[in-house]
């Protein structure tokens, strides 16, 4: 299947705007093409604001979200890929959606991760401890 994460973006947006706050993202700056202002990274990530009053063209495809803004006066077009969106939420409130790594997206040490319940080569399932899982019930 492909990503949830577009939709949950684009959905979480929406809402968020309906409710008369201010939409945030969170991005992992180090994710390969993002086009972000370098000067207001800290900690390899940006916080930025979506809403409407803040940027101009805000466009959230499947695979990437993108829009103009002005920082610190100077116009630029940022492009943020959205494996790099690490969380979406209001400002006013904190309430929003934090992602994690999907299925077959890429690692930070650049391996491709397992579908959950997938067996490592010892036969063990290979599963980060204290995460959530699902299991099929019959």
């Amino acid at each position: 299947m492909t990503s949830s994460r577009p939709y949950l973006v684009r959905a979480f947006n929406e809402w968020i705007l309906d409710n008369d706050c201010t939409p945030y993202i969170v991005v992992d700056a180090g994710i390969q093409g993002v086009q972000v202002p370098t000067e207001h990274v800290a900690n390899g990530q940006i916080v930025l604001n979506i809403s409407p009053g803040a940027v101009r063209g805000l466009v959230i495809g499947n695979g990437a979200l993108e829009f103009s803004a002005r920082f610190g006066g100077v116009p630029m077009q940022v492009f943020i890929p959205l494996q790099a969106v690490m969380a979406v939420y209001a400002k006013e409130n904190g309430e929003g959606m934090v992602f994690g790594s999907e299925p077959g997206s890429p690692d930070p040490d650049g391996t491709t991760r397992e579908r959950d319940g997938d067996q490592s080569p010892s036969g063990q399932e290979d599963r980060p401890s204290g995460r959530p899982t699902l299991k099929v019930v019959k």
